[in-house]
């Protein structure tokens, strides 16, 4: 039987010790100096979080190697030569109280942790898709919009960016300049009070006469975050148009988002030379969210200007996102948000988030993974009155001291290894070994698997022809590299 991967059990035995006294790789205050490792070898680099935290996004230094021996273990095969959608990336929202809490920190310790977010230089766990928030979220401080007039202001004359000003754009300006080709998704959690029908930044509808500016604000918002230098690439019309109870929120119906793009926003956008693209919906993957989905796409004047479909994972199954993939093959899908409940519980988070997010989004054809939220604080603030008091980041950071959460973890074993552009390809799913590949395009094939069951799983990866064999014990990631 081959060694099993980073056993918990085995953590004394001399020739696992290092392996398993992996820390959490550039924790504030710094952790002790790792030991001196030989050079990985093998053919198959493995990379390795456990659940007991014994080894957390672990380079081993013992890799794999592929040759002719055979075993009767579950397999997973590699097809390289048949493929599906491509990637746009993997990574978090940054929102309100998660650029607050980055911006207390101190800029030599800030800028590190940047570093190690969003570059894939030495324990970079390259982040390259963010979601932003077009006004605030209920992870920002207070609630507000672009233009809180106490008036209606249908020409927007009031409009500007000056909340996000003072510490979001500062902090999402030095994102972009150590990853310029990050991708950024814009969803507004309300439009202005004086656009709603009950004057409210909590639920209640867009009046039908503010179509035509509410339009125009996506399109000042766009052109002004361009003139701050960052590139909004997509938008959504509305975060979660059928929960009416966040603080802020505004409900929409899809016959409502179909009216608002193909006679507002649509046009709004081919108008101003906008390439922006939209993605319509932005919530549950349940009945209610399919009927949504299909109403709007299903409406021949809205879909031209669509390029796809966003999804959460708060009700439903992600086999629904095949669904629309099969129904509307031209049309992309994507996955913008899961939380995980603080205080959190890793050894359980881990497992279930890289298997029902990292691994089935993609396998049901999004086009990029998204967790909520990217950080905040040790009492989960900032949030509004009312907002999620519940939401635990990847990372929760008190003054200059970061601690690193399932999310970080569950995220960083693909945005680290599979960066925008690589293609999905084709693997099998023995029991308990939910997985999901891809090639890059640099050439490498990349594996992320994850043991779902409580036990030791020995298996083998088959490459061309040719197996190499590995064991994960239970709840443990891993992705390997060749």
């Amino acid at each position: 039987m081959p060694f099993p991967t980073c056993p918990a059990a085995a953590l004394l035995a001399l020739a696992l010790l290092a392996c398993c006294q992996k820390k959490e790789a550039g924790s504030v205050p710094p952790t002790p100096t790792p030991p001196i490792l030989p050079a990985p070898t093998g053919q198959v680099a493995v990379w390795l979080t456990t659940p007991d935290k014994g080894a957390l996004l672990y380079n081993q230094p013992a890799g794999l190697d592929f040759n002719a021996a055979t075993n009767t273990n579950p397999t997973i095969a590699v097809d390289t030569t048949q493929t599906y959608q491509t990637m746009d990336g993997f990574g978090y929202t940054l929102t309100g109280g998660s650029a607050y809490v980055l911006s207390q920190m101190a800029a030599t310790d800030r800028a590190t942790l940047l570093k190690e977010l969003f570059s894939t230089a030495g324990n970079g766990i390259g982040i390259s898709y963010l979601r932003v928030s077009i006004g605030a979220s209920d992870l920002s401080s207070q609630v507000y919009t672009y233009d809180d007039s106490t008036s209606p202001d249908p020409t927007l004359a009031n409009f500007s960016l000056a909340p996000d000003l003072t510490y979001f754009i500062p902090v999402l300006k030095e994102i972009v300049a150590i990853n310029p080709s990050i991708k950024i998704l814009g969803s507004p959690w309300t439009a202005p009070s004086w656009m709603k029908t009950n004057n409210s930044p909590i639920g209640g509808k867009l009046q039908t006469q503010y179509y035509g500016a509410y339009a125009q604000y996506f399109v000042k918002y766009i052109q002004a975050m361009q003139a701050q230098g960052i590139t909004v690439g997509a938008v959504t019309l509305q975060n979660e148009p059928l929960n009416p109870y966040n603080n802020p929120s505004m409900e929409m119906s899809g016959a409502e988002q179909a009216t608002f793009l193909k006679n507002n926003v649509g046009p709004a956008f081919q108008a101003a030379g906008l390439t922006t693209k939209i993605q319509i919906y932005d919530h549950n993957p349940d009945a209610a969210g399919l009927a949504f989905v299909n109403t709007v796409l299903g409406d021949a004047a809205a879909s031209p200007y669509i390029d796809g479909s966003a999804f959460h994972l708060y009700g439903g199954t992600m086999d629904a996102l095949t669904q629309i993939h099969n129904a509307y093959p031209t049309k992309n899908v994507y996955f913008t948000e899961q939380w995980t409940q603080s205080p959190g519980n890793f050894s359980g988070d881990l497992p279930w988030h890289a298997n029902n997010l990292v691994v089935a989004a993609p396998r049901n054809w999004s086009k990029n993974v998204l967790e909520w939220n990217l950080a905040n604080d040790a009492t989960y603030g900032p949030h509004t009155p009312g907002g999620c008091t519940q939401c635990l980041g990847a990372l929760t950071i008190s003054g200059n001291t970061v601690t690193r959460n399932s999310a970080y973890y569950t995220i960083g074993h693909a945005s680290k290894f599979v960066p925008a552009g690589s293609v999905r390809v084709a693997t099998n799913l023995p029991a308990d070994l939910p997985n999901v590949a891809y090639k890059t395009p640099a050439g490498k094939r990349v594996l992320l698997v994850v043991n779902s069951s409580s036990s030791l799983k020995n298996f083998n990866i088959q490459y061309k022809g040719k197996l190499a064999s590995t064991s994960l014990y239970g709840g443990s990631v891993a992705t390997y590299v060749w």
